[in-house]
């Protein structure tokens, strides 16, 4: 018997294997390895996520090179703000001229002289130019009419002051004449930015040594910047009448607008060459982009609120409540930035028709 169940086990290990055993035997420890790993850990759950390099902000190098040099000078959270909106609108101005040129629309190179003055005007407002400037640590407008903020003109002081002591204003009224009178400051800042600019252009323009027909584009080029000034110098004058009636006389029922873009662009419409029809039209656009502008508006006090608040949670190191704060912030400002842009690609919307109109009256 015990001889019997000898030989039956001999008889069961010569028995050839199984097909599927028989071939992870002949491939060798690479196909079990790999038919192994096909349900190891490793390959059923996700890869961490591989270390790359944070996205540019811009696409075009020059551009980012500002926006780093920006964030050296710790500009406030609502100019940083502010100038990411600006230089988006530059980039995508720039792309269109690009675009323009390869088609050779831009034989007078007006167009390119319009980016480069843009870009002059942002290096100015921003104090990104190089010049020591009291720009660049200015608060922004959550509390009006801050002790360390200068409005950089004795005239505008003056206004500012005068209704502040007259007793004619509420709190809110004086919210928005400070908007305003910020506003008119930078008016004249872009004002003396392009002045500077096209004294520059003059310059090059008297030395160049050229045909006779391009000199008489670029004397044209020139004559069109000197109206645009001309143009910008009349709605500054026309700007601090409107604030020096207010300042005297306060806020009256009949006042349309309240937002000093909208206002700007308004008074430009009632003297453009609109029909009455056209005008009404207008009216009622100008109401849509007043809202748009006050969202915007408490975006960036928002902001600025989450900004502070960031400061104090980040002095007490609680590591969980500052990286909430952080992801707050982060959404404000993402948000912040989109509308920033939209306020300001409407603006230039709204300008360019005012001008077309302007154009269609000569």
């Amino acid at each position: 018997m015990a001889s019997r169940r000898v030989l039956s086990g001999l008889r069961a290990v010569r028995q050839p294997p199984p097909p599927l055993l028989l071939l992870l035997l002949l491939l060798g420890p690479w196909a079990a390895a790999g038919h192994a790993g096909k349900y190891s850990r490793e390959k059923n759950e996700p890869a961490p996520p591989s270390k790359r390099e944070p996205a540019a902000e811009f696409r075009m190098e020059k551009l980012n090179q500002l926006w780093e040099k920006a964030q050296r000078l710790n500009l406030p959270p609502l100019k940083l703000s502010d100038l990411h909106t600006d230089l988006k609108i530059q980039e995508r101005d720039e792309f269109k001229w690009k675009k323009l040129k390869a088609e050779g629309l831009d034989e007078d190179g007006e167009e390119e002289a319009k980016l480069v003055r843009s870009l002059s005007v942002i290096l100015a407002k921003y104090g990104l130019d190089g010049r020591k400037d009291s720009r660049v640590v200015s608060s922004n407008f959550v509390d009006h009419g801050p002790d360390d903020e200068s409005l950089e003109d004795p005239r505008l002081e003056k206004l500012w002051h005068k209704a502040k002591t007259s007793g004619k204003f509420s709190s809110e009224e004086l919210d928005k004449l400070w908007r305003e009178l910020q506003h008119h400051k930078e008016k004249v800042q872009e004002y003396h930015a392009l002045l500077e600019t096209l004294g520059g252009a003059e310059e090059s323009h008297e030395n160049a040594i050229g045909p006779v027909d391009l000199r008489g584009v670029q004397a044209e080029a020139l004559a069109s910047r000197h109206a645009e000034l001309k143009d910008r110098l009349r709605s500054i004058g026309q700007g601090f009448d409107r604030l020096r009636r207010v300042s005297h006389q306060g806020y009256g029922a009949e006042t349309e607008f309240t937002e000093p873009r909208v206002l700007d662009l308004w008074d430009m419409a009632k003297s453009a060459n609109f029909t009455e029809k056209e005008l009404e039209s207008f009216r009622e656009e100008l109401k849509h982009f007043e809202v748009k502008i006050e969202k915007h508006n408490h975006y960036q006090k928002q902001l600025e609120i989450s900004h502070q608040k960031l400061k104090h949670v980040e002095s007490f190191g609680d590591q969980e409540h500052v990286t909430r704060s952080k992801e707050r912030y982060a959404t404000l400002e993402e948000r912040t930035k989109e509308l920033g842009y939209k306020v300001k690609k409407h603006m230039q919307d709204l300008s360019s028709r005012i001008s077309r109109a302007r154009h269609n009256e000569l």
